[in-house]
């Protein structure tokens, strides 16, 4: 990084946040080149601390409805079964990236519905920023629905999959 450009680093960092806030992203990456052998590499990312409520959040709303009135679970439950990501098996994208279903074009896919996987095995890949993630399985079931298709973009706590 040059000296010279101090100040329009720190302005460029801070609008590299701005963004963040803006666009509700949890991380950027940026190589800022000056020159030959003059550059300058950022990664801006916000904590855990985000994430843990968009994972908590669910939780209390099925109590909630549950006390509001005695017929309302049977409701609440159907709500749960068209929304995939309320499903208690849901595995759910922990970043922004492209899904794949096999590891490479014209190989089996790692899962197919009806499987039954194991906890840590691999049940697709989500491309992020030119690196593969292997998306594990967070416990042990069979596979009842896949909710992406291959090549897909997906969100960050977008539902991939569900486990029973």
């Amino acid at each position: 990084m040059s000296k010279n450009n101090h100040q329009a680093d720190v302005e460029f960092i801070a609008a590299l946040a701005a963004l963040l806030r803006e666009h509700d992203l949890t991380e950027v990456e940026v190589r800022r080149e000056y020159g030959e052998d003059d550059a300058l590499d950022v990664r801006v990312a916000r904590g855990v601390m985000p994430t843990a409520p968009v994972m908590a959040a669910p939780a209390p709303l099925p109590p909630a409805a549950a006390s509001a009135a005695p017929h309302q679970p049977a409701k609440a439950e159907a709500a749960a079964s068209d929304d995939p990501a309320q499903h208690p098996g849901a595995i759910t994208s922990p970043m922004v990236g492209t899904a794949y279903l096999q590891a490479e074009p014209g190989s089996p896919a790692f899962v197919q519905v009806g499987d039954t996987v194991t906890e840590g095995q691999t049940v697709l890949i989500i491309e992020a920023m030119k690196t593969m993630n292997q998306i594990p399985a967070p416990r042990a079931g069979k596979v009842k629905r896949i909710l992406v298709e291959d090549g897909s973009p997906v969100e960050f706590g977008a539902p991939l999959l569900i486990l029973e």
